[in-house]
């Protein structure tokens, strides 16, 4: 017997046909033709077995938006075995079970956790610490622990000698991707394809943990990228958590009750596409906002000071000067956008 792979011109990826050589059929209709039907090693369960599988057990903390994101993408790409994921509601569990997002699903911290070669912490940022602690004491000796929090300092501050002490390794980590839209239900297995995901050692991280943190990363269709926790939140304070309160504090300004029915009735596409970020959870950014208050307020001077000088520009009634102002924006973001489609 002798496995063929082939590849006929109208399918994307090869398929696996168990030919018996010298048989009637294969002479007959050749190996393209049985390619046309699913085989035993076509089958998901059975691919995994193809491949090496980096991870033996990945567990989930939270299966929102990113936790079932993960879970989903995990799953489609074979990084692991067997995936579990930790839920907080009971009514939760029926869901990403239907959803698929992963193998076992559970309300038990310690039946998640156990056996897990590597944990993502997804929950808000101000119960990572929490949930961490509650599982210590169920995780083999070595497990690494990371997770998707937007701001790093505070936490890897916290958790990296908390997850040392019982004999775990935390590396922090941020997935530069997401939506305003949250639960289960939002989980997209291609979320991650082609973002950034930041990564935040410290000089004692075990570089066997980095390792394995960047390629999790890198499995799911992520680009990692490494740098100090700090400079991270001084990073994101501008291009993210500024962006979102913004968002929000013009749909709170423009849509006030006070300025009439009609001031809502105006507002169309661009205000829309302006507030989107407004409709993500309150309860997630108001920890982001806790735990990265000092570069966010650096953050909102700096874009203070931007308007004041749009404010002058436009009090000094000057078109080539406001001209200017915008061109140099409009430049800024072409070339920021046309250097994101070529990565």
């Amino acid at each position: 017997m002798i496995f063929v792979s082939v590849r006929p011109p109208n399918l994307v990826r090869p398929n696996w046909v168990w030919c018996v050589t010298g048989h009637p059929a294969r002479r007959q209709c050749g190996a393209p033709f049985f390619a046309r039907f699913p085989t035993l090693l076509d089958s998901r369960w059975l691919r995994q077995f193809n491949a090496r599988v980096p991870l033996d057990k990945l567990t989930i903390i939270g299966a929102g938006l990113l936790g079932g994101s993960i879970g989903l993408a995990a799953r489609a790409r074979g990084l692991a075995r067997r995936v579990s994921a930790l839920v907080r509601r009971p009514e939760s569990l029926a869901e990403c079970q239907a959803l698929g997002i992963a193998n076992e699903v559970t309300l038990d911290p310690a039946e998640a956790v156990a056996g897990a070669d590597l944990v993502v912490l997804c929950t808000p940022i101000s119960g990572m610490a929490g949930l961490a602690k509650r599982t210590l004491s169920d995780l083999k000796p070595g497990t690494v622990i990371t997770d998707v929090g937007s701001t790093k300092q505070q936490l890897v501050a916290e958790l990296t000698p908390l997850c040392a002490g019982a004999g775990a390794r935390f590396v922090g980590s941020h997935p530069m991707a997401g939506s305003e839209q949250t639960g289960p239900s939002a989980a997209r297995a291609d979320l991650f394809d082609g973002t950034v995901c930041v990564v935040t050692p410290t000089s004692d991280t075990a570089a066997n943990a980095l390792a394995t943190v960047n390629d999790f990363w890198a499995g799911l269709g992520s680009r990692p990228v490494v740098m100090p926790a700090d400079t991270h939140d001084r990073l994101v304070a501008r291009c993210s958590h500024l962006p979102h309160l913004l968002a929000s504090a013009l749909a709170g300004r423009v849509l006030d009750p006070a300025h009439g029915e009609q001031q809502a009735q105006l507002c169309a596409t661009g205000f829309r596409d302006m507030t989107r970020l407004a409709a993500g959870s309150p309860v997630m950014w108001r920890d982001i906002v806790g735990s990265n208050r000092d570069e966010i307020l650096a953050a909102i001077d700096e874009f203070a000071d931007e308007l004041g000088q749009l404010r002058g520009l436009i009090a000094g009634d000057s078109p080539e000067a406001i001209e200017a102002w915008l061109q140099r924006a409009k430049v800024a973001r072409d070339n920021w956008n046309n250097s994101a489609d070529a990565d």
